[in-house]
């Protein structure tokens, strides 16, 4: 049905190529008049090049051709189009009259007057800023003369980079007026309401600080940028000089309202917390979007005048909306409601741009999409009522159940303390007749007290005495087991208990090493102070630094060095027959690593014991510090 239609007419303008153009007379127009097919026609410029001469002259007339469709538009984007009609005055109306462009977001517009010396040319267009309007009105306004009883033909030559449709629009001052009017009064009270909306849910925020306040407040402001700069409202009083601005407000609005619309459906549902999955969708749509958007900013630019993309985030809310209203999520379902009237706002807005036969056109569709905001806003404010009840009603049973169990607490302590009470009462009188007898036996007590005073006395000065002996005895006990380790075989076990850490051995060491005074190695002074590292010393000369396991079989070693210690033990002790194998066993360090470190021991012991300065009755430590040479 649809080709037929076009077919049909296309048929019908070509039948009417080669006449003349029906030209408007202004008496038969009762306030507005659209130009649209047979009278509007237009010639396509594909280099850009012609001028009003070479269009206006004979030689061009006859290739001008009647628009096909109810509203031209330019097909190739990098063309010019020249479009002209024709009016019929009436001087004796004594209205002033004006052509108005509807579509403001043409990039460049060039007027053409015809006078007697020629034609006169105004230019429009948003790349000039909004105060070169000769009227100060959203839309694009030229005045007409209409002080001739003639026939005048009007050239406008169009040009832009984005989709533009030449919708002109032939008024009289007073209709423009009344109409500018009523729709500049729409605007006041639509976005008034986006503002107390926006205003509203900022408080609420402010009060409850519940994040879907937030994000629908953010989703408003989105929606009413977006609807001011499509509409020329935002060019006129927001931004009347930002021109290149004005071009990416309308899209940047847009992404950033689909964007909160996203994550205000996914603070409304709940799907971070008991839907996952869906919130995961939610953000993959944001990603996706947003990638678009980097895209179109600054690879393909064409893509930045594509608002159907919209479609894509708005979808994925709306079947999450569905997802829960369906599985009992009541709150879904005002949500659901709203997001379906502004899919049919967006189907309208669609069909509009791709110029359906079946939409008609007019103001009503044409602020469609406004209406269904109008009516999203308010369901959208009921599925935050409808989340705010639930949770009213979910506290309220939370608040009955905490009340019961407070009772039940209350019962449970009153029988509690009742048992407690009774239990009190049989223990008093126990308690009555056990003091008595407490007291009897304090009677005695206090007698014994006196006399244990008197042994305590006498055990005080034997403790003295026990005190001395034992402090004698942990000393000769210690000069024992040091004797047993510097003699004796002794598991690790012991060994650890005489040298349980770096401290007490780096303290041993030192007390071996400097037991006949220091000396530096470097020049020999005997003054020094404490060095860097733990029980170092520094020549106070020179400043050598010497650490305590320098001049040592310790040195550049990196064993624990307690299970070192012990390693020279059982070396010494074994007169160097203990294998690696062995003592890796016994100390739980690499095979490698003992033999390694125990060759260098051996060493130690064969080169004291040609020196003869191997005695084995000095104990192990007695080669712990290397001879000077």
């Amino acid at each position: 049905m649809k080709k037929k239609l076009i077919a049909l007419a296309t048929c019908w303008s070509l039948c009417y190529v080669g006449q003349a153009q029906p030209a408007v007379a202004l008496e038969n127009v009762a306030g507005q008049h659209i130009f649209s097919f047979q009278e509007i026609q237009y010639l396509e410029d594909l280099s850009g090049k012609l001028t009003i001469d070479d269009v206006s002259s004979p030689a061009w007339n006859s290739r001008f051709n009647p628009s096909v469709t109810f509203n031209p538009e330019n097909k190739h984007r990098n063309a010019a189009y020249w479009h002209r009609v024709k009016i019929k005055l009436a001087p004796t109306q004594q209205t002033r009259w004006v052509i108005e462009f509807f579509d403001q977001t043409i990039d460049s517009i060039d007027f053409y007057t015809p006078t007697s010396r020629g034609y006169i040319r105004n230019r429009y267009g948003d790349h000039q800023e909004f105060s070169a309007r000769p009227l100060k009105h959203k839309n694009f306004v030229i005045p007409i003369a209409n002080d001739k009883a003639e026939e005048v033909t009007y050239y406008f030559r169009l040009r832009s980079a984005q989709q533009a449709e030449a919708i002109v629009v032939l008024r009289s001052a007073d209709y423009l007026f009344e109409y500018a009017t009523d729709e500049y009064f729409f605007f006041g009270i639509f976005y008034g309401m986006i503002l107390v909306f926006s205003f509203y849910n900022l408080l609420m925020y402010a009060a409850v600080r519940e994040s879907h306040y937030l994000l629908y407040m953010l989703y408003l402001v989105g929606i009413g940028v977006y609807e001011m700069s499509a509409d020329g409202i935002a060019f006129q009083y927001l931004w009347p000089r930002a021109i290149t601005w004005n071009q990416y407000a309308p899209g940047i609005a847009l992404y950033l309202a689909s964007t909160f619309a996203l994550f205000f459906a996914a603070s409304v549902l709940n799907l971070r917390k008991e839907v996952p999955p869906l919130f995961k969708l939610i953000l993959g749509a944001f990603a996706f979007r947003t990638i678009f958007l980097l895209v179109s900013l600054f690879i393909v630019h064409d893509w930045f005048a594509v608002r159907f993309i919209e479609i894509v985030p708005f979808a994925v809310a709306f079947y999450a909306g569905v997802h829960r209203w369906a599985k009992g999520y009541s709150a879904a379902r005002f949500l659901v409601i709203g997001y379906s009237i502004l899919l049919f706002g967006v189907v309208s807005k669609v069909s509009l741009y791709f110029d359906f036969e079946w939409m008609p056109f007019g103001q009503l569709s044409h602020y469609s999409l406004g209406f269904c905001f109008i009516l999203e806003m308010l369901f959208l404010s009921f599925a935050i009522s409808d989340k705010i009840r639930m949770l009213r009603i979910e506290k309220a049973e939370a608040q009955e159940k905490t009340i019961e169990q407070l009772h039940e607490n209350q019962r449970l302590k009153d029988g509690l303390n009742q048992e407690l009470e009774e239990q009190v009462r049989m223990k008093t009188a126990q308690i009555v007749q056990k003091t008595e007898l407490i007291e009897e036996q304090n009677h005695r007590l206090e007698e014994a007290n006196v006399r244990l005073a008197r042994q305590a006395e006498e055990i005080a000065a034997m403790n003295i005495l026990l005190a001395r002996d034992n402090d004698q005895l942990k000393h000769d006990v210690a000069e024992v087991k040091e004797a047993r380790i510097l003699s004796k075989e002794v598991d690790f076990e012991e060994f650890s208990a005489m040298y349980p850490d770096d401290d007490s051995c780096l303290k041993f060491l030192a007390d071996i090493k400097w037991h006949n005074d220091y000396a530096c190695r470097k020049c020999g002074h005997a003054q020094y102070s404490a060095g860097k590292s733990p029980y170092s010393r520094r020549c106070s000369k020179c400043g050598y630094d010497e650490s305590v396991t320098a001049y040592t079989v310790l040195q550049n070693t990196r064993l624990p060095i307690n299970k070192a210690f012990y390693m020279i033990f059982l070396v010494y002790s074994s007169q160097g027959n203990i294998s690696s194998h062995k003592l890796s066993e016994i100390l739980g360090i690499r095979q490698s690593t003992c033999w390694t470190y125990s060759s260098r021991i051996k060493k130690t012991m064969k080169e004291r014991r040609r020196h003869g300065a191997l005695h084995l009755r000095e104990g192990w430590n007695s080669i712990l510090v290397e001879e000077e040479k």
